[in-house]
């Protein structure tokens, strides 16, 4: 149950990542440093997302024994 939650955590992450790269694609930033501020949000929104597979695998691992 829990990892249904993390699943739908990591959709949200998602779909944050992907307006943010198309907001920055599309030249939407203002200056050097507003892009930054944005690759940073994308990086730190990808790690998130890699704890969350791993805690979803862990869940799933669990279930399986």
């Amino acid at each position: 149950m829990e990892h249904k939650a993390l699943e739908h955590l990591y959709r949200v992450f998602d779909k944050k990542i992907k307006d943010l790269e198309e907001f920055t694609g599309e030249g939407g930033c203002k200056d050097y440093p507003h892009y930054r501020e944005l690759c940073g949000l994308i990086r730190g929104l990808r790690t998130a997302q890699s704890e969350i597979n791993d805690l979803v695998q862990r869940y799933k691992d669990f279930d399986d024994d």
